[in-house]
């Protein structure tokens, strides 16, 4: 079955963790052992070949670069112009991908279609096609660069990451989106772009839904009901998303689906990680909607974690495949489970895009 994937830091891996995506994820690992400097090295789970060979053909690749301010602790650039130079370097990196025939780029509704049918009929010789998205716009030094993005193909962009951004308050932490991040959701809106919920802390979160009122989609996000962290949303976080029509995309990340989990201890084999989890919050947001129509997959594997913190049932993303048994063994039919894997972002971006 075609899979959509919403969310693979591709170039993050290409860029700062020096991973060629076009060897097999083996030789990756291969050629990791020993490293230390990242807690995922010889873990990884993506490469261009696992891609393929798990029929996912269509998937939203990030640009991610943090700014952070002297008083923020956490990893990133120490200005918004070296953090805009990172997301370019990024961008070369998926061009010269594109140059290779590997990828192809999607920025709108008939692109979408060509690449779907050319995937379908010979997905063999057919580049993988992306959807370009900014994850944390801290990048975006004004406005004017969000224009220039939207111009290099940007489609999606989330307003917040890990902890005080200039335009919202992410993950661990707790703040508004003030006036920049209302300009910036203003403009946003005027592109027609897609507003990526993911990471807005509970009070951005609130405040953006009270300004925007353009496309929105969760491109990895569990949820609270499960573990009960910020990372997740409630339920009335994703009511209020699938009122709006958007689409959630189910992460990956072993600590966002079982409670409990300590950084650096825990491992999947004790916590008993398995794509069931996945399937769990499926078919939580399933049941909130009363349809299969506002969730998918955005499994966000090797961004900044591998197997030491995956289900135990994959080894490489091409296991995804194993999702719709799971969904099948659940009680799903054929239709939901196509809406599930990859039906309902298409349609989304065929809304969006018309």
């Amino acid at each position: 079955m075609l899979i959509f994937d919403a969310h693979l830091d591709l170039s993050m891996n290409a860029m700062e963790w020096n991973r060629d995506l076009t060897w097999p994820v083996e030789a990756i690992r291969k050629s990791e052992q020993g490293m230390t400097d990242k807690p995922d090295r010889s873990r990884n789970t993506v490469s261009f070949p696992s891609l393929r060979q798990g029929n996912i053909g269509l998937c939203v690749a990030t640009q991610i670069a943090r700014y952070v301010k002297p008083e923020n602790k956490l990893p990133g650039w120490n200005s918004p112009h070296q953090a805009w130079a990172q997301t370019q370097g990024q961008l070369a990196w998926y061009k010269a991908m594109e140059y290779e025939g590997i990828l192809k780029q999607i920025t709108n509704k008939a692109a979408l279609k060509a690449h779907l049918k050319s995937w379908e009929s010979d997905k063999e010789h057919t580049p993988i096609g992306y959807i370009l998205s900014l994850e944390g716009a801290d990048s975006i030094i004004n406005l004017d660069y969000l224009e220039k993005s939207y111009e290099q193909g940007l489609r999606a962009i989330g307003p917040a990451h890990y902890g005080p951004g200039t335009y919202a308050y992410g993950t661990d932490s707790i703040g508004g989106i003030g006036a920049k991040g209302k300009e910036l959701l203003k403009k946003i809106q005027s592109l027609n772009m897609i507003l990526d919920a993911t990471h807005l802390c509970d009070q951005s979160f609130w405040e953006t839904m009270d300004v925007y009122q353009g496309p929105v989609w969760a491109s990895h996000n569990n949820c609270r009901k499960f573990v009960d962290h910020n990372r997740q949303f409630s339920d009335e976080q994703l009511l209020e998303l699938i009122n709006r029509g958007a689409v959630i995309g189910m992460a990956l990340d072993a600590w966002m689906m079982v409670p409990n989990w300590k950084r650096g201890e825990s491992t999947p084999e004790k916590m008993g990680v398995t794509l069931d989890h996945m399937v769990q919050n499926i078919d939580h947001i399933c049941q909130l909607a009363g349809n299969s129509l506002h969730v998918g997959i955005g499994t966000d594997l090797d961004g900044g974690f591998g197997k030491e913190q995956c289900p135990t049932d994959l080894d490489t993303i091409a296991d995804l495949q194993k999702v719709p048994q799971l969904l099948l063994n659940k009680g799903y039919g054929q239709e939901d489970i196509e809406n599930i894997m990859h039906k309902n972002y298409i349609r989304f971006l065929n809304k969006t895009w018309d």
